[in-house]
């Protein structure tokens, strides 16, 4: 089996859908952030505010490298992986790419209160998530498939991916 990439904002459901889909289909589950996280023994909030993000960049795209030689993940990205575009080749050649969006309010809803979300360390945070989701808009795009989890449980999301992945 391909290994299949989840990407998409924060608080679309990534790591929730990510760990139902490998219980279902049997396999290893994988979050790009924490190995990382693991790997640096700090958390992400940490590299973000001591090396910037150009240095967390480089180690999420070392550690998509070493997944994409494996087989038969499902693996929880980070919502930035899209920004390099070697990161959307590398998931689009290694595995299916399966983006999770939401509507910015229901994100805002989903991951507000978080401390530990670097980008939203702002003042007005949904317009933050907005404008970051504009942006990257396009990139998500280029997923295999686009499920959108505003309204919709964990087992409805799960069953639109696997019919798309015909499992």
């Amino acid at each position: 089996m391909e290994n299949i990439y989840l990407v998409g904002f924060m608080g679309t459901g990534k790591s929730v859908v990510g760990k139902a889909l490998a219980l279902k289909l049997k396999t290893a589950f994988l979050d790009l952030d924490s190995l990382i996280e693991e790997k640096e023994k700090r958390k992400i909030v940490d590299i973000f505010a001591r090396e910037g993000e150009a240095y967390f960049r480089k180690l999420e795209k070392e550690a998509l490298k070493e997944l994409s030689r494996k087989q038969g993940l499902v693996v929880a990205c980070g919502g930035g992986i899209v920004l390099d575009k070697d990161n959307i080749e590398l998931m689009r050649s290694s595995g299916k790419m399966v983006c999770l969006s939401a509507r910015p309010e229901i994100i805002l809803k989903r991951v507000g209160g978080h401390k530990h979300r670097p980008l939203l360390n702002v003042e007005d945070k949904e317009k933050k998530i907005k404008e970051i989701l504009d942006a990257r808009q396009p990139l998500y795009a280029l997923a295999h498939i686009c499920v959108d989890t505003s309204d919709s449980s964990v087992e409805q999301v799960l069953a639109r991916v696997l019919e798309y992945l015909k499992v």
